[in-house]
């Protein structure tokens, strides 16, 4: 191996890592894309709404996306990092629709060493994905979608590449303002590995809800992460959240998600306790006017660092 490899691979997995999530590679799949999901615990897959940033989250949801609508997004990360993601969505007639994706993470760039920790240069690392979405309409309160992902990853002069695929059922009760879905997220794997250590990509299955109560600006959600990794308890699934509709263009949204704020959980400096800091807990708010449309959401999302998530789409 080339001089210092131990260096770049030994931050490869550092920076791929989520607390206790190095078993799986491509785990910037698991940040949140849409400010709105974010703010309602991270992970959302039944909230049906005029938002492209949500098919980054079920596929179906794509069905209720605005014809000709651009989605551009930008996230606070680890110092250093940049990332973004946009999404472009089309509609084919009165029942489907189709769109692309792109995510994008730098992790900016870092020092390079030896085995005996000599500096002999800098390398960065980045990691790419890119989408292609179908959704359609199977009944008219039931809705399919699919998203087929090409997967890159680069650190220094080694590169790997991945396919997957997303697939995603809602079922949404218009009277009732009620939203159920399923979503079984990056089926997959990879196709070419660094040093030819091959690794899965993050499968996630989720079952979901979304209830506004009659007569009430308020509107609740539920979310079940990894059923197919069903190890820790109930509680560790499952990710919660509220909005507050102020009027039709305006929302509050808080949640909450208790794996997060299980795996984040760290050993004060004292040696009294651990804490979580924070981690789990999440806020966001946005405004959708006829055209334009602006979310934001605030969360946790590695341990030394808090994010903000910006989403701005225009319907042409």
């Amino acid at each position: 191996m080339k001089k210092g490899v131990f260096t770049i691979i030994a931050v490869l997995f550092a920076l791929l890592s989520h607390a206790q999530e190095s078993e799986t590679a491509y785990n910037f799949l698991r940040l949140p894309v849409s400010a709105h999901a974010a703010a309602l615990g991270g992970e959302n897959i039944s909230l049906n709404e005029d938002d492209a940033t949500l098919i980054f989250h079920n596929p179906a949801l794509l069905n209720f996306v605005t014809d000709k609508t651009i989605n551009l997004n930008y996230m606070t990360y680890m110092e250093g990092s940049k990332v973004a993601s946009a999404a472009f969505v089309k509609g084919i007639g009165e029942r489907a629709s189709w769109g692309v994706t792109a995510q994008y993470l730098d992790y900016g760039t870092m020092k390079q060493t030896t085995y005996d920790n000599i500096e002999i240069g800098e390398f960065s690392a980045k990691d790419i994905c890119i989408g292609g979405s179908f959704a359609y309409a199977l009944t008219e309160k039931i809705s399919g979608g699919i998203t087929a992902k090409f997967i890159t990853s680069s650190i220094a002069d080694y590169h790997s590449m991945a396919v997957g695929v997303d697939l995603g059922l809602n079922y949404t009760d218009s009277i009732g303002d009620l939203s159920i879905a399923i979503a079984a997220k990056n089926l997959g794997g990879q196709v070419k590995a660094y040093d030819e250590e091959f690794e899965k990509i993050p499968f996630d299955l989720q079952v979901g809800v979304t209830k506004r109560l009659t007569n009430s600006p308020f509107r609740f959600s539920a979310t079940l992460s990894r059923l197919h990794d069903w190890d820790q308890g109930f509680i560790k699934h499952l990710a919660v959240g509220a909005d507050v509709l102020l009027s039709e263009t305006i929302y509050l949204a808080a949640g909450y998600n208790f794996r997060r704020a299980h795996e984040m959980k760290i050993t004060d400096t004292d040696g009294d306790g651990a804490s979580n800091h924070g981690a789990g807990l999440s806020l966001g708010a946005g405004i959708s006017l006829q055209r334009f449309k602006l979310h934001i959401g605030y969360g946790k999302y590695h341990v030394s660092a808090h994010s903000l998530l910006f989403n701005a789409s225009y319907t042409l």
